[in-house]
């Protein structure tokens, strides 16, 4: 009765127009949105004693107020998709429009280009992947040729500056396309000058070769996606000629390091639920991630051009987070922007140390705190503003949490007690609520797999399921007052004139010294320290709750330091701890990568 009951809310009034459906899903969510919005904020009134001056009072409240909006909206994506999930078999058919069938085998008629960006990367990882896709594209499937030329081309699109590794690229490029000459044309470019970053590198795609195909899929040098995906995302563009982008879900590949491991095993927990969440109110207004994702090529060009977005005299201001921009473009432009909420052989490396991790969270944070010059630009739809405010809300509430810690250790190191500052039982039931909300997407998935046999079993079973989540919710806790202080450090610095810029990354797994750790971390450290030591002068019973926010700054350094070594990433792998369903259960195509994050066996 109560499944039936919120699968009727969930898909209310599906025989009505697209359009209304979609008005009146995202009318719920506002409604619930506005009111936890508005709750949380009373809840923090409540928290604060009636005795600290009124100033004080509304310095709490507005900083609380500006970290809500992404923890807010994170939660009811991820209840809403937790739902979607437990309900329907294949949520994805009431996300997307019907046409749009994933399971279509219809014969592929459309050239699509496979446009791979790289710089300064190595081209063994690129061509190792490339092969696995290109295997997958010329197998046998219903009305598809193994001669893969007349619908698939594969662009390398090369931005690297380092002579050494352009010789190296061509090389092996060289060799790749002389392997797949007769089933698939390969053409490698490499570029002299960075113009516009990765946006610049696919402008200059489009420009030369652009008006030959209909479509591109997007690629980083760290992706992987198989032959199967990309012809499901392609079918699907066919199928729906007001598409103009369809976002894949894209989780991570398995790893050795004892960071990467920690980090998207949360993250592939959360996706799920918040991606079907987000896309069941987004709908034709959803996100563009910039990689294995599938463009229609002729309104990109024409509509999507983010090189004189921003023009301030005397600086550089190139968009670096550009993926957003042109998702919105192309929204305004009057073409549809969709996610496939499913996983589908669709991966990506993430960072393996914490300090990889931040260099691109940082250079995310430069990028996205752009879009503060544009969300005036004209001809935007309601939705697409609301989505670049939310993506600056993602940054801009890291320095509101820490200055509010700030502000509640003073203000409670200063009062002749804690009760002149705070109320005890409703602050201890804000943090409690501002937890589970925070966490609320990984706790989501981690009941879809607790609550099914098989998702279990996908993830080594149910113990070593339960154990892995909870040293990954421990991890969480440390790492998030983390970003939110390096983000902040960060934003003053912008305000300065500081910037991050795009820098190589560094992929392969690595440690981090002592010293490295501490100049890096030492500013966490000590406020950390410092903080908590206010408030266990103040009040030892107060300090449990602070150490939710403070513990992960005091141990940045040995966090950053124990999380990069390599025998504790041999450990986890050893004892099948946070190990996803593709090291568990290897995919035909991740066997070819041949790597030892694929040697776990579980018992």
């Amino acid at each position: 009765m109560i499944n039936t009951t919120i699968a009727t809310l969930l898909n209310h009034s599906n025989h009505l127009p697209t359009k209304a459906v979609i008005r009146i899903r995202r009318c719920i969510f506002a409604g619930l949105s506005i009111s936890t919005f508005f709750f949380m904020i009373w809840l923090m009134y409540t928290a604060l004693s009636t005795q600290i001056p009124l100033t004080l009072r509304i310095t709490f409240v507005t900083l609380f107020t500006v970290t809500l909006p992404w923890m807010v909206i994170g939660f009811w994506n991820a209840v809403i998709g937790f739902f979607l999930c437990q309900i329907y078999q294949d949520p994805s058919t009431i996300i997307l429009p019907a046409e749009m069938n994933p399971s279509d085998d219809r014969a592929i008629t459309s050239s699509t280009a496979i446009l791979i960006c790289i710089r300064n990367e190595s081209p063994e990882r690129v061509t190792r992947n490339l092969e696995i896709t290109l295997q997958g594209l010329i197998s046998h499937e219903p009305n598809t040729s193994p001669a893969i030329n007349k619908h698939f081309h594969v662009y390398i699109l090369s931005d690297t500056d380092d002579e050494t590794i352009a010789q190296h690229e061509k090389s092996c490029f060289e060799k790749i396309r002389q392997r797949w000459q007769d089933y698939c044309s390969i053409t490698y470019r490499c570029r002299t000058e960075n113009t516009g970053y990765k946006a610049g590198n696919i402008a200059d795609f489009c420009k030369h070769w652009g008006g030959q195909h209909e479509f591109a899929i997007t690629l980083d040098a760290d992706s992987l996606m198989t032959g199967s995906a990309m012809k499901r995302l392609v079918r699907m563009m066919q199928s729906n000629p007001h598409l103009g982008i369809l976002q894949g879900l894209v989780v991570g590949l398995p790893s050795t390091s004892a960071f990467t491991r920690l980090f998207q095993y949360g993250m592939r927990l959360g996706m799920r639920s918040y991606t079907m969440g987000s896309a069941w109110w987004q709908a034709d207004c959803g996100p563009y991630w910039g990689h294995n994702a599938i463009i229609r090529l002729a309104p990109f060009i024409a509509h999507c051009d983010v090189s004189n977005l921003l023009t301030h005299k005397g600086s550089d201001h190139t968009i670096l987070s550009h993926d957003l921009i042109e998702a919105v473009l192309m929204r305004s432009a009057g073409y549809e922007v969709r996610i496939y909420p499913q996983e589908d052989q669709s991966w990506e490396e993430n960072p393996p140390t914490l300090t990889e991790y931040i260099r691109r969270d940082l250079r995310w944070c430069e990028g996205n705190l752009q879009y503060i010059h544009l969300l005036t630009l004209p001809n935007l739809k309601w939705m697409s503003r609301l989505q670049l405010l939310l993506a600056i809300c993602m940054f801009l509430g890291s320095p509101a949490w820490i200055v509010l810690m700030i502000v509640f250790s003073t203000a409670i190191y200063i009062s002749n007690t804690p009760m002149d500052v705070i109320n005890s039982n409703p602050l201890s039931l804000l943090v409690i609520v501002a937890l589970f909300m925070w966490y609320l997407p990984k706790i989501a998935g981690a009941l879809n797999v607790i609550l099914r046999k098989q998702e279990r079993e996908r993830f080594g079973g149910g113990w070593r399921f339960t154990l892995s989540f909870t040293i990954e919710m421990l991890f969480s806790l440390l790492m998030t007052p983390i970003t939110w202080l390096n983000h902040s450090i960060f934003i003053v610095g912008l305000l300065f004139g500081k910037k991050q810029g795009w820098m190589g990354q560094s992929r392969d797994d690595h440690s981090i010294a002592l010293l490295d750790a501490i100049r890096q971390f030492w500013p966490h450290t000590v406020l950390g320290i410092t903080l908590a030591v206010m408030i266990f002068v103040s009040d030892p019973k107060i300090l449990p709750y602070a150490l939710f926010f403070l513990g992960g700054l005091v141990l940045a350094i040995p966090l950053a330091v124990l999380s990069s070594q390599a025998w504790l990433g041999k450990l986890m792998q050893s004892c099948k701890l946070l190990s996803l369903p593709e090291e568990i259960s290897p995919p035909e195509a991740l066997l070819a990568l041949k790597t030892s994050a694929l040697k776990t066996k579980v018992q």
